[in-house]
């Protein structure tokens, strides 16, 4: 798409390791609004079907995932929770209840709202959060039928979720999934190979 590359401020982007940024996830919203999530640069955003586009958050958000889901639009950043109303005309940060900001993945299953947060981009004390979609509040993080912590970050699409149910795989082969919004999780599979991508079918 030609409105993509140019894009203001793509001369901005860039990677902690020197390499070339990366389209890393896409979303559209319900009103047909296309938010795609660059590491490291932004969420550029379109509303005319992808002939332009807008930058609705700064790059050094350093945004993972984003995903719209009814009005709301929902970025796991290494802020926290990124989290628009407005589509993307403004944002807010939501850390609260977190025992560290770094996000990676983030997922709706029902009503609720699932992200994974762990001290940085290496990993360490990783772990799995929830709180209602729609309401104020702290996250808390769940334990029930998890470890402690994970060594490695729950990563970008490695965290889904449907209609009451949702899912987990890590970077060790383990799946992990709950059919009560996230409150209480089982390990359904391990020993596979280091999951990079789950989904609900």
């Amino acid at each position: 798409m030609r409105g993509f590359d140019v894009v203001q401020p793509r001369e901005s982007w860039y990677t902690p390791w020197g390499g070339p940024p990366a389209t890393r996830s896409t979303s559209r919203a319900d009103d047909g609004t296309i938010y795609v999530n660059v590491h490291v640069g932004g969420i550029p955003r379109s509303r005319d079907g992808g002939s332009t586009w807008h930058p609705p958050i700064d790059v050094d958000a350093d945004v993972h995932q984003v995903l719209a889901v009814g009005g709301a639009v929902l970025a796991a950043s290494a802020l926290g929770l990124a989290r628009s109303d407005e589509g993307g005309e403004s944002w807010r940060f939501e850390t609260e209840g977190l025992h560290a900001s770094y996000s990676r993945a983030v997922a709706v299953a029902g009503g609720t709202l699932l992200l994974s947060a762990s001290t940085g981009p290496r990993g360490g004390r990783a772990g799995i959060y929830r709180k209602a979609l729609g309401v104020d509040g702290p996250f808390e993080r769940r334990r029930v039928g998890l470890p402690e912590w994970f060594e490695s970050n729950i990563d970008s699409h490695c965290l889904v979720g449907g209609d009451g149910i949702a899912g987990f795989g890590t970077d060790d082969g383990r799946v992990f999934v709950s059919r009560d919004e996230g409150a209480s999780w089982t390990q359904e599979a391990e020993g596979l190979p280091s999951i990079r991508c789950l989904a609900l079918a």
